[in-house]
């Protein structure tokens, strides 16, 4: 930042004392005067194209590198949830706790929002942490950012694209406080929410998926444990990971993607869920990740090395 700026302050200063400089010098001192030829000097042009090359591409390289680091999320990081709608923000910690328009967390510790959109494009902007991310609604769409707060305070945050009338006033605050000090207020501020996993295990036996994505993998839809995080096998031969993202699309519309040697039997839920209801139940997926998965009936590609296929399973 330093360097980007002091070579920014050195060329801006050093232009524009040039330009005044030569305006007073160089100007016409009579009417009639005629300017004199003069002829280049190689050694100069080479230099003005050379060095600022060279700076330039070492700002670029810098850039690169960053930007790099910013777009590979560490593995462990603090999962929370953020929910644009026109004119809020609402957030959901990993207790199920809910915000409007703030955000808690813990300093020196990596953060991961994953961000959705109930209505149109936002932008969520936390200009001190030189962080921000579209927020894009749609069935398949959960993008993700992440940050790392090494300072204890209270940091301004913005919608940073234009989504209506109200735009302008959506925004709030990220609270970053001392590790001892977030998990007391998580804890004391358990009533604001149920835990997620257990609401999405309770919406999981409601709305009947438990009838075909049995643990064992018998059932008519493959077996969700050990699914998040895995590579699925896909009617086709193509793999995905099994993100967040991917479970929910899987959830709002499950024939985009179908799982190999499985039928589209799945209805949509688009329209159907809340956001809140998605995040319960992909939340509950999520944590069936570390139990045991069947020989048979996960959908999970095959380990490669192991790319023995199991015979289609008849229905």
């Amino acid at each position: 930042m330093i360097f980007i700026t002091s070579v920014c302050v050195f060329f801006a200063a050093g232009i524009t004392i040039a330009i005044i400089y030569f305006f007073f010098k160089y100007h016409r001192k009579q009417v009639d005067a005629i300017g004199v030829p003069i002829h280049g000097d190689p050694r100069l042009e080479a230099a003005w194209i050379i060095i600022p090359s060279i700076l330039a591409l070492a700002m670029f390289a810098w850039g690169a590198v960053v930007y790099v680091d910013y777009r590979h999320t560490p593995s462990d990081t603090l999962d929370i949830y953020v929910i644009g709608k026109q004119w809020m923000w609402k957030v959901q910690q990993p207790n199920g706790l809910k915000e409007i328009n703030e955000l808690h967390v813990p300093v020196g510790r990596n953060i991961r929002l994953i961000l959705a959109s109930e209505d149109v494009i936002h932008d969520f902007f936390v200009p001190a942490f030189r962080v921000k991310m579209d927020v894009i609604p749609g069935y398949n769409r959960y993008n993700t950012m992440w940050f790392r707060p090494t300072k204890a305070g209270r940091y301004h945050f913005f919608c940073s694209q234009y989504c209506g009338t109200n735009h302008a006033l959506m925004g709030g605050w990220v609270t970053v406080m001392e590790p001892t000090e977030y998990a007391a207020w998580l804890s004391g501020s358990g009533a604001g929410g149920a835990n997620p996993v257990a609401v999405g295990e309770k919406l999981f036996a409601e709305k009947a998926c438990i009838t075909c994505h049995l643990a064992n993998g018998t059932g008519r839809a493959p077996s969700l444990n050990g699914l998040y995080g895995a590579q699925v096998l896909l009617a086709g031969g193509a793999t995905v990971t099994a993100d967040e993202a991917y479970i929910r699309e899987s959830i709002l519309q499950p024939n985009a993607k179908i799982v190999a040697r499985y039928e589209p039997l799945m209805p949509p839920y688009q329209g159907q869920l809340t956001e809140e209801q998605v995040i319960a139940l992909t939340e509950y997926i999520k944590s069936l990740r570390s139990q045991p998965v069947p020989v048979k009936g996960s959908g999970i590609a095959p380990v490669r090395g192991d790319e023995t296929a199991p015979a289609p399973e008849k229905r």
